[in-house]
């Protein structure tokens, strides 16, 4: 949900420019803040032990979902929408694949893995807030 937070709120301040397409949803009023509520819930949720994998299937394909959206909404900025979108997936791949194998290497160093997710967390506030500031 952090990619479609971060564009949510690129659009809403004009930073990305998506009206006038199949986007435009992203910056209405509303979406920046149901979209970071997401986020938020996702970050808390992420660290209960009921959570599934986000290799297992439905958890994998809603990123792989969300990661096309975003890079949609990112290519539509500039006309490109579809290979946004296609880029925007293959990001969600790698990023899942390489997030989970980091978060697991980190929490086998820890011996825990609570550590691990809020580094993990950071990582990918930072790099969020990292492509805001790229797209102003």
């Amino acid at each position: 949900m952090t990619p479609l937070a971060l564009v949510s709120w690129a659009a809403h301040l004009g930073w990305l420019k998506v009206d006038g397409t199949a986007m435009a949803f992203f910056g209405a009023t509303w979406a920046p803040w149901v979209f970071t509520l997401f986020a938020m819930g996702e970050l808390v949720a992420d660290k209960l032990p009921r959570t599934p994998s986000r290799t297992t299937p439905f958890p994998f394909g809603g990123r792989v979902v969300t990661g096309a959206l975003s890079g949609a909404a990112i290519g539509a900025a500039s006309g490109a929408m579809v290979v946004g979108g296609l880029a925007g997936a293959v990001g969600a791949v790698v990023g899942t694949l390489g997030g989970h194998a980091f978060r697991a290497r980190l929490a086998a160093k820890f011996g825990k893995d609570r550590p691990a997710a809020l580094i993990e967390d950071a990582v990918a506030i930072g790099g969020a807030l990292l492509i805001g500031l790229a797209l102003r």
